[in-house]
């Protein structure tokens, strides 16, 4: 199955070492790829469930035709001694936490630039303390990190510098680099509290930032709309039934911080495993050969595209040389087809080129032969005249006639030799032709069975992206792939609410209540919100040093909907037109719950080939993840959005059909239970996650975590300090190497907690002698205000 570009990270050589143990410990699987038993790879795949485990009528009638069961494979990869031994060393420390071993950020060059601007020994002194506190962090993630314990634990002669130390352990902890997530404190949270922050959202973004901020002696105060905390975090429980019906895969686990919470929580890890048959309509499954040249082809596709862009720069198209005409980005899918279009071009030449090259050789051919002709009624005259000459009954011959005689038969051989020449050549031209004739060219780049292949291929790469191919940017569509985590893709078996759930202990959550605007000025920020499913309640007002928004993107961009929030002052243009560039895109999924198995249990996914291109993001993709049996079908691009608009019962009827092609009429039953998502309908939501749209880039990710500050008053003077940023943003639209998911929200929340604490509480990592005070709280009181308008 199709990938998309593997990373290349400042700290390749770690990730390198990492890959290599892993190959290393899969190297018994490899060896059965090879026989027909592995698992080809395919995108965000992996796990299993044991055949003896189920009852033996099951177990002997559910795998599909000729698919081959593989052997158990290890839960994750952090289990593995091998890795476990790389990963707790003072470079996997580091490699861990997405820094680089042996060298400073731009941002740590930033907080210690009397560490940046020393010598080397300076720094090695610092990169050594740094990457020994991320380890004592990563081996023991259920408590607290405390700097006493922390400074027993430097070794010498790196425990020299006390102040140091603590300035970089402030660091680490300020940047959520340690002491996040779930864990045990070993130091009370600050009673005194040092400033008030509203966060908007209980998504994982939210949450990790009202953690964060509330350690660092922060009043926080989360307003979440819905009943129930997550976001687009969201976990079907009914029974045995467990299905997650938004994030559902963890994407490596090498770098990743969800790594550190499946150690702090209850999280039942699971490779995904790499085996997806793909079955057409009938059934039939796709030939393997079939599959992986077509896997080649779409490969081979996507460098294409990457080549116009990057290396020719055909990113815009338009009549860039007249005035008054404006060019227009190129998106993938207008270069795929293109590209596509070009190679059914080149069919046809090569098929021009092919019979070109058979008619020259039978015009040769038809020369060749035509001398032979000619040459054949020259050696019978010849030799007719040589042996009346030789049979003359004159005994003598003069010298004129001995030298018509020597020269008749030096013309017949002559002519013989020729004659073998051009039957030489005769052969030579009728084995290039038998040869032609044989192998033709193909008369099509791709059939119709191919290109429905290729298609399924595409609806797997606008799964990866929420979009259709056609909104993709051509040039920045994957602009995060040098940031891509190691490791095998993974999922949590007890459903992943179980991480936003423990996120949310002791925190001050108030569900059901939807924000309606957002005031900003010097002096703090006003909250107004009110009870998300009634209309008519007046909103309440909540005042705070500063605000956290987390809505999703596509909230954002929905300024006109009732769940909008009006920011007052308006949001810059910077930033008003960034959300607008960004894209927010759909994936919906349907889940069935059967009362029993009847698929391959071995195989994690197997994949639905559409009839139509239009189609082909319809049930194209099957995954079986869970302990009970579960399928969930996934509904991509173009197909996601039509099918918000049909009812349940149709599309549970559609999967349950398709399921019958696939496996049999009086194999599949009618599902116990379904669910069937609706993303982009959802008012708290409007989709799924976002991408780089046609016109857009990864600067606009940058632009979207930007805080905002209040304009100055007008009678501030010249010169005067701007207000400070009263409005900050966070959630997985706001963080470039990490979007769309649920990591990179992750990260987004910790980096704006400690922005935010920067501001509010000063900053303890500062160097000596410097300020590092924090913006005065505007006094605000815990209280909040019931008024009769938002206005």
């Amino acid at each position: 199955m199709s990938r998309r570009k593997r990373a290349k990270v400042e700290y390749r050589e770690m990730e390198e070492k990492y890959n290599q143990l892993e190959d290393e410990n899969t190297s018994d699987t490899s060896e059965k790829s090879k026989t027909g038993l592995g698992t080809p790879e395919k995108k965000m795949l992996n796990e299993q469930v044991k055949v003896s485990e189920l009852p033996a009528p099951i177990a002997a009638t559910s795998a599909p035709k000729n698919e081959v069961k593989e052997e158990d494979e290890q839960d994750s990869d952090h289990e593995d001694p091998h890795v476990k031994e790389l990963l707790n060393g003072l470079e996997g420390a580091a490699f861990q936490s997405r820094l680089p071993f042996d060298k400073l950020t731009s941002t740590e060059a930033v907080c210690f630039p009397d560490i940046s601007s020393g010598p080397p020994q300076t720094q090695k002194v610092f990169l050594h303390i740094r990457n020994r506190l991320l380890q004592l962090w990563l081996e023991n993630p259920k408590q607290q990190l405390i700097i006493e314990n922390a400074l027993l634990a430097i070794e010498p002669p790196y425990n020299s510098d006390p102040v140091l130390t603590r300035r970089i352990h402030a660091f680490l902890e300020r940047h959520g680099f340690i002491n996040f997530g779930v864990f045990k404190r070993l130091k009370p949270i600050p009673t005194k509290k040092l400033g008030k922050v509203i966060v908007i959202g209980a998504g994982i973004a939210g949450l990790a930032a009202a953690q964060q901020m509330q350690q660092f002696g922060l009043e926080v105060i989360v307003l979440e709309a819905r009943d129930r905390v997550g976001g687009r975090i969201a976990t079907f429980r009914k029974s045995s039934y467990i299905a997650d019906l938004g994030a559902m895969v963890v994407t490596g686990l090498g770098g990743n911080p969800v790594t550190t919470l499946s150690k702090q929580i209850n999280m039942e890890l699971h490779k995904i495993r790499q085996k997806c048959p793909l079955y057409e309509s009938d059934g039939q499954t796709v030939p393997k050969d079939k599959d992986e040249m077509v896997e080649r082809e779409f490969n081979r596709l996507l460098e294409a595209t990457s080549y116009l862009s990057h290396q020719l720069d055909f990113n815009y198209i338009g009549n860039t040389g007249q005035p008054g005409n404006t060019t227009r980005p190129v998106s993938l899918g207008q270069a795929l087809e293109w590209v596509i279009r070009l190679q059914e071009q080149g069919v046809k030449q090569r098929q021009v080129a092919h019979f070109s090259c058979v008619l020259s050789l039978q015009s040769r051919l038809i020369a060749n032969q035509q001398r032979m002709i000619a040459i054949k009624e020259r050696l019978a005259e010849l030799n007719k005249q040589y042996k009346e000459m030789t049979e003359s009954k004159l005994q003598t011959r003069d010298i004129t006639q001995e030298f018509v005689l020597r020269s008749k038969l030096r013309d017949l051989h002559n002519a013989c030799k020729e004659w073998d020449q051009l039957a030489e050549q005769q052969k030579e031209i009728e084995a290039k032709l038998q040869e032609l004739e044989a192998s033709p060219p193909s008369d099509v780049y791709l059939s119709s069975k191919d290109r429905q292949i290729l298609d399924w291929h595409f609806a797997n790469l606008e799964f990866a992206n929420a979009t259709s191919l056609s909104n993709l940017s051509l040039k920045h569509w994957d602009q995060d792939d040098d940031f891509e985590f190691t490791g095998s893709h993974l999922t949590v078996r007890n459903g992943y609410s179980c991480v936003p759930v423990a996120l949310s202990e002791g925190l001050d959550i108030r569900l059901n209540t939807a924000v309606r605007a957002v005031r900003y000025g010097v002096s703090g920020v006003e909250v107004w919100a009110a009870p998300s499913r009634s209309s008519h309640t007046n909103p309440t007002m909540h005042k705070a040093d500063a605000v956290l928004v987390t809505l999703p993107l596509g909230v954002l961009k929905a300024s006109t909907a009732p769940s909008a929030v009006a920011f007052n002052p308006p949001l810059p243009d910077w930033k008003s037109q960034a959300i607008q560039r960004l894209g927010f895109g759909n994936l919906n999924k349907v889940v069935l719950c059967f009362e029993r198995i009847f698929w391959d249990p071995t195989a994690n996914l197997f994949g639905h080939v559409g009839s139509t291109t239009a189609s082909r993001g319809e049930l194209f993709l099957f995954w079986n993840l869970y302990k009970a049996p579960v399928l969930l079908a996934l509904v991509a691009g173009e197909a996601a959005c039509v099918m918000e608009n049909v009812s349940d019962d149709v599309i549970v009827g559609r999967c349950i059909a398709v399921l019958k092609g696939i496996f049999g009429n009086q194999v599949v039953p009618q599902p116990r239970e379904s669910v069937v998502t609706r993303w982009r309908a959802d008012p708290w939501a409007r989709g799924s996650y976002s991408f780089v749209a046609v016109g857009s880039s990864g600067s606009d990710y940058d632009l979207l975590a930007a805080p905002v500050a209040p304009p100055p008053p007008p009678n501030q003077p010249a010169g005067a300090t701007s207000p400070p940023p009263r409005v900050f943003f966070a959630g997985e639209h706001t963080i470039r190497n990490y979007p769309a998911t649920v990591h990179g929200a992750f990260l987004s929340g910790l980096r704006e907690g400690g922005r935010i604490a920067d501001q509010l509480c000063g900053s303890p990592y500062a160097p000596p002698n410097s300020p590092t005070s924090g913006v005065p709280p505007s006094g605000v009181s815990s209280a909040t205000t019931t008024v009769g308008s938002a206005q």
